[in-house]
């Protein structure tokens, strides 16, 4: 369950991250109200706590993966 949040919450993020890169429009500070507010800061903050999760995909033994992604 945890693996399936952080990764759409950095989906959001990557997402957030091209529309900034391509068009200069960061989506979560447009929907919050700018990028300084506490929603906005608090969505920042949901989607770097992912990418930490994330990294441990890396140093996970994939027998393990595999059986754990089907539950």
């Amino acid at each position: 369950m945890w693996d399936k949040l952080a990764l759409i919450l950095l989906i959001i993020g990557g997402l957030n991250w091209g529309l900034v890169g391509i068009f200069g429009f960061d989506l979560v500070a447009w929907l919050f109200g700018g990028a300084g507010t506490v929603l906005s800061r608090t969505v920042y903050i949901l989607v770097a706590i992912s990418a930490v999760w994330c990294i441990s995909f890396l140093f996970r033994d994939q027998r393990h993966t595999a059986i754990s992604m089907t539950d």
